[in-house]
């Protein structure tokens, strides 16, 4: 192992951890600085972490690539918070530290999980991390088919133009095969299946968003209702200073799971009564169609979570 700094008392600590991760090595610090770890893997750091008291490890989110640490991790039983990497970044300006290495934003890390206490991750299962690798590659197929048909339409050239419906035609397939599989695992589970029906219920919400809801916001159902909203990104922020009074915002939150809220709620404010009065009343109130949208959204998890925790349709 590469850069093995411990103390002989290491022990006594009850350790906060950071871990920064890249694509090929992570590296590891912690808040006491009585242990340091570079250019190592990530089962070789789990292996060395399983030795000593460890009471939180932080990692930030770097789209998939912290996946393998944070599994060996929980694997060995490690609580583990995975965090957005704007947090970590503004928590390191606080302090002051405005350079930026592997080994500082370890440390960083490991002062924000001593300072902040985020909560650790629930650990996922197999099954589950197949269904969110299925529903993600689902995105990005949709996201490449749609940016092809585009290009579709700007092509002169035959050759050109040959070219992307050679490639339309094989993403639409690829699509088409990944969709199938996304509804054959939540067939061959009945309670994401009960799950996926109960969704459903509501009108705006298809298969493709209670897909995404199941996969990407497990949650639903397991927290309260500014939580959820939070988790999605859906919950507003105030913005006051002395006399000052700013307009509330929303942001953070994931942003998947924000955009088949988006397109359910289009339909919904047309199709689901209490959602529709809800949006018109807020229209006839004098709320731009943006926020009214928005606040419609935030209702319709609300009214999701309350049906996926109590196993029923709202009375």
């Amino acid at each position: 192992m590469q850069g093995w700094v411990m103390a002989a008392d290491s022990w006594r600590y009850n350790m906060f951890i950071g871990i920064d991760v890249s694509k090929n090595k992570v590296d590891v610090g912690s808040a006491c600085g009585k242990l340091e770890l570079q250019g190592v893997n990530p089962l070789q750091a789990a292996e060395a972490l399983e030795q000593y008291p460890v009471q939180l490890v932080v990692v930030e989110a770097t789209g998939g690539y912290e996946r393998p640490v944070v599994e060996a991790l929980q694997a060995k039983d490690i609580p583990v918070a995975i965090v957005n990497p704007r947090q970590a970044r503004d928590f390191a300006k606080a302090l002051g530290k405005l350079a930026k290495t592997d080994r500082i934003d370890a440390l960083v890390l490991a002062q924000f999980a001593e300072k902040c206490r985020p909560r650790a991750s629930v650990p996922v299962s197999i099954q589950m991390k197949r269904l969110q690798d299925l529903v993600a590659r689902r995105r990005q197929l949709q996201q490449a088919l749609t940016a092809e048909k585009n290009r579709r339409h700007q092509a002169i050239d035959a050759g050109v133009l040959a070219s992307v419906q050679e490639v339309i035609k094989a993403l639409d397939k690829s699509l088409k095969e990944v969709t199938s599989a996304i509804t054959l695992l939540l067939r061959r589970y009945t309670r994401w299946r009960n799950k996926q029906l109960l969704l459903q219920s509501i009108k705006g919400i298809g298969p493709v968003t209670a897909a995404t809801l199941i996969a990407e916001l497990p949650e639903l159902g397991r927290v309260g209702r500014k939580q959820i909203a939070s988790l999605a990104g859906l919950a507003p922020r105030d913005r006051q200073s002395g006399q000052w009074r700013g307009k509330s915002f929303c942001s953070g939150g994931r942003k998947s799971v924000r955009t088949a809220l988006y397109m359910a709620t289009l339909t919904a404010v047309r199709h689901y009564a209490p959602l529709k009065a809800f949006y018109q009343k807020l229209v006839k109130a004098g709320k731009p169609p943006k926020v009214a949208l928005t606040a419609a959204m935030r209702r319709l998890l609300v009214i999701l979570n309350a049906m996926a925790r109590d196993a029923r349709k709202p009375a």
